[in-house]
């Protein structure tokens, strides 16, 4: 299938949040209606795209696999679509979380990173659902309870933790700045 595109990006090889962080900057550089094509290797970007897409405005067309590499296709919106890219306003600190742990707190911890990543390292107890599979999971989850969102960077558990308020989860909190600097326990598959 070949598809007219109006920009490349290459942002194979790269891990969250890499391909959204070059994403964002090379829709800034088209008009309205252009289609951008986002090659990633990351399996993670399927679901860190279209959950950029989604709270953005810009429309998320669709993906396509060719063999490792992902091509992402996305059209940039109107200026009237574009909505504020909102951050969700619960935010605690990596070292908090840490010491909520250590002082022995039940906490719901949920990992949105993939399988992949969870597997590899994960703070002990966490409910392992990737970003992407959200959507169709939230029943897994407690509704009163507060959740504390975790992924690499903070990027992804972001759009969980607005997908989740959206869905009526009122006591959500994103952690920030993710796995990549948790210096506390680790379980591995």
């Amino acid at each position: 299938m070949q598809i007219a595109v109006n920009k490349v990006v290459d942002a194979k090889g790269l891990s969250c949040p890499m391909p959204i962080v070059k994403t964002k900057k090379a829709m800034e550089e088209l008009e309205p209606g252009q289609v951008l094509e986002v090659q990633a290797t990351d399996k993670g970007s399927l679901a860190d795209i279209q959950g950029w897409a989604k709270n953005t405005g810009h429309q998320y067309i669709g993906t396509i696999e060719e063999g490792d590499v992902l091509k992402h296709y996305l059209r940039k919106a109107d200026y009237s679509e574009i909505k504020e890219e909102k951050k969700h306003p619960h935010v605690l600190d990596l070292k908090e979380l840490e010491r909520k742990l250590e002082n022995g707190e039940e906490l719901t911890i949920l990992d949105v990173r993939e399988q992949a990543e969870y597997a590899f390292g994960h703070i002990p107890g966490a409910i392992n659902i990737p970003l992407g599979e959200l959507e169709t999971r939230f029943a897994e989850l407690n509704k009163e309870a507060e959740i504390y969102v975790i992924c690499r960077t903070g990027n992804r558990s972001d759009i969980a933790a607005q997908q989740l308020a959206e869905k009526g989860f009122t006591k959500v909190i994103n952690v920030v700045p993710g796995m990549v600097e948790w210096t506390g326990a680790i379980n591995k598959l």
